[in-house]
Formats: C-alpha cells, structure tokens, sequence
C-alpha cells in the first residue's frame, strides 16, 4: 500500500528590513532563497523582485493579512517551504503573530506540525532612528496609531501613559488619508506633559528611493508631512538636538567627565593585549 502521507513543510517568517537591499540580514536573504513560495503584501514582494526568481508567489494588497497567513499555512502543511514577509522586523507590527493566531486555530503542535522560523529584520523604529542620530539610547516604547484592530480609547490611554512616564515614543502608522486626528491627539496629550520645544524626528520611507528625513519639535511637527510611510520619533524631556541630529542622553554625563582630555591623558593598550 502506497503511503500518500505528506510531510509537514516550514514556515519562515522574515523581516526584510526597511526596504534596502544593505539591510537585508544574510538569513533573511537565506531563508527567502530555500523557499518554494514567498507570501507577502505587494510593496514588500516588490521590495525584494531581485530574490524570487523561480518562485512561486503568492501576493495580496492591504488589509488582506488574514487571507495570506492562512494561504501560507495551507501551503506549509502541504509539504511546501513558505517565506512570508514583512517589513521591517516580522515580529513588530508583522505577521508572525498572526501566523501564530492561525496555527493556533488549527491545533498546530511544535513536535509534529509544520516547523516555524522567525527570521528578524531591521524594524522602521530603528532604521528611522539612525537617521536621526541616536533619539533611543534611553528608555523608549512604540505605539501604532492606527485603530483598525485596536479601538482609540485603548491607544490614547497609552500614549498618555508612556508621555507621563518619559519615555522617547515611536509612532507607527501616525497617519493616512482617511485617518488623520489621531496624530492630532498624540500631539495635544503629549503637550500635557513634555515642552513645546521637544525635539520630533519624522522619517518617510526610509532607506527607501523616497527617503526624507526631518528633524522639527513637538510644537511644530503637524507642519510637517506625515503619512503612512512615515515614522515619528518623540524625544523625553533630556533628549536634544546638536548638528541637526537627534540625541538622547543616557546618563554617562552624570558619571563621567566627557570633556575633551588634556594631551596624554589618554592610555592607548597594544591591540595583542587585547585578548
């Protein structure tokens, strides 16, 4: 009797970074090459067109992420290795949680399901900050603005949590067409607790051909263009700006003398001693 028993496949779950090619880490680059199918959002499977040559593809439009996680799955359990990617990071604001949620329903067992990868990535909070300067050195959180999933009340709540405690805050998803006083909110709660003058970092699409990057305070960042591209870093009270980049302060200055040294004050160890 023939065994027509078919294999579980594998689920790579990979974060292809902010949309450069330099940022895609080598096992993302991997794990998209030893699958048989790539499932993705159209922006993020034209972002890496260069690595699917011979692939087969499976390609959605927004809002379409339940359909594709449970496309995915469906195939892995077929006995196929599926890639399916986010930008950024696939665990932060991703699909790996999702693909999780759809496992789960299903009775997915670790021991003797479909094998599970999470493949991270560069998230849009830490790309958009290293073009600003170096806005997280200290603690910070991030929010989505967006409340298709998450109700407004929830969200607003947050963001006046994290404004009270002084924290650096990333906003994803601040803005869209249809989606435009919530951005209007953060701004008017954040003023309840930080300066006019604290420093505001806006990126768009960064690493990406449309790459801008705009470094304003908390005042005046609404005169700016945000959209869903972009991601928004607001500064806590220590954090400052110098040659227009972003700097938040860890605390070194308290502990230690960061004043240039005086000829010979500095030890330089031989590199073979550095064992």
């Amino acid at each position: 009797m023939t065994d027509t028993h078919i294999p579980p496949g594998k689920l790579l779950l990979v974060g292809v970074g902010p949309g450069h090619a330099d940022h895609l880490t080598p096992r993302a680059r991997g794990a998209i090459a030893e699958a048989d199918v790539v499932v993705g959002y159209d922006t993020y499977i034209d972002l890496i067109r260069d690595l699917l040559d011979g692939k087969d593809i499976v390609r959605t439009g927004m809002q379409e992420e339940v359909e594709r996680a449970k496309a995915a799955v469906e195939l892995a359990e077929g006995g196929k290795r599926v890639a399916v990617v986010s930008s950024g990071d696939v665990g932060i604001y991703g699909m790996a949680g999702l693909i999780y949620e759809v496992l789960k329903e299903r009775d997915w067992r670790a021991e003797d399901g479909v094998e599970v990868e999470v493949v991270p990535g560069v998230t849009a909070l830490s790309a958009a900050a290293s073009l600003l300067g170096a806005p997280l050195m200290h603690d910070f959180c991030a929010i989505s603005l967006s409340d298709l999933m998450t109700p407004w009340e929830v969200i607003e709540r947050r963001i006046e949590a994290a404004a009270a405690a002084d924290f650096v805050v990333a906003l994803y998803n601040p803005k869209s067409g249809r989606r435009t006083q919530q951005i209007v909110e953060t701004q008017r709660v954040m003023l309840k607790h930080r300066s006019p003058t604290t420093p505001v970092g806006i990126v768009k699409s960064a690493y990406r051909d449309r790459q801008k990057v705009v470094v304003t305070d908390l005042e005046h960042m609404l005169e700016h263009e945000i959209g869903m591209l972009s991601t928004l870093i607001i500064g806590n009270s220590s954090t400052l700006v110098h040659e227009g980049r972003m700097i938040t302060p860890r605390g070194y200055h308290t502990k230690y003398d960061l004043s240039p040294a005086e000829a010979g004050g500095h030890r330089l160890v031989p590199a073979r001693r550095l064992r």
